[in-house]
Formats: C-alpha cells, sequence, structure tokens
C-alpha cells in the first residue's frame, strides 16, 4: 500500500467513524421525538431550519438542502407536514415558479414543545458517545466545529 492509499484510507475511516456517531445520534433522538411528538428527526429539522429564517420561511431548494433530502422526497415531507398543519407554503411574489414554506402557529408551538427534548437527548447521545474511544475525538471535536464556521 502506497501512501496516497495509506492517505485514502485514513479519510475512508475518518467517514466510518463520523457515519458511526452520526448514525447513533439520530438512532436516539428518532425514538424520543416519536415518543414525544410523533416527529422524525428529518420533520424536527424541517421545523427547526423553517424557525430560525427572517421572515420564518424557505424555498422549497433550501429546506432540501437543509435536510439533505431530494426535491422530490422534500415536497412528500413538506406534504406530510401540511397534512398535519405544521406548515403551509406560500407563493413567492416575485417568482411565480418559487414556493416559499413556512411555519404556522401549531409548528412552532409544536417546536416549542419539542426543542427540550431533542436538545435533552442530543446531549445525552452525545455524553453516550464520548464514552466510546473511537468516537471520543470526534465529540470533542464538534463545538471547534462550531466556532470556526
Amino acid at each position: 500500500m502506497g501512501i496516497k492509499d495509506d492517505a485514502v484510507e485514513v479519510r475512508a475511516q475518518g467517514w466510518r467513524t463520523l457515519a458511526a456517531l452520526h448514525g447513533m445520534i439520530e438512532g436516539e433522538l428518532e425514538r424520543s421525538l416519536q415518543a414525544e411528538s410523533k416527529l422524525s428527526v428529518v420533520e424536527y429539522t424541517v421545523l427547526d431550519a423553517l424557525s430560525r429564517q427572517d421572515g420564518w420561511h424557505m424555498r422549497m431548494q433550501q429546506l432540501a438542502r437543509a435536510t439533505a433530502l431530494s426535491a422530490s422526497a422534500t415536497t412528500r415531507l413538506v406534504n406530510r407536514l401540511e397534512d398535519r398543519a405544521l406548515l403551509t407554503r406560500i407563493l413567492c411574489a416575485d417568482d411565480r415558479r418559487g414556493i416559499y414554506t413556512e411555519l404556522t402557529p401549531s409548528g412552532i408551538a409544536l417546536l416549542e414543545e419539542t426543542r427540550p427534548v431533542h436538545d435533552a437527548t442530543l446531549e445525552r447521545a452525545l455524553a453516550e458517545a464520548q464514552k466510546i474511544p473511537e468516537l471520543a475525538a470526534l465529540v470533542d471535536a464538534l463545538p471547534r466545529l462550531h466556532a470556526n464556521a
């Protein structure tokens, strides 16, 4: 194995470690959010992303990027949340093809009710991951990632 092969393996191992941490956290969040509010992690992510927008709305393509979903999967997700009256769609005034999504009062209320559950679960999952030697360095790096953004 040459130097380039070693570098690829190091990056691949880093990716596997990141995927393991992500899977562990996402599983814990999924269980907690479903039990508390019947929200999936990605549904919570949509509500949270919308709540952080000035004016409380986003274009569908921005929402797709925020959730790491395809355009069609984002549309299905928005349909489900709209059926639950958690968000609504608004036509863009300056671009008739553009559609915004916006939280409804029910969506805001559910997010505010659910956020403490999400945050406590995330904190607990990170503390558990910290105890796993292979994941500890990655957990330690998370605060620095935000500081450098």
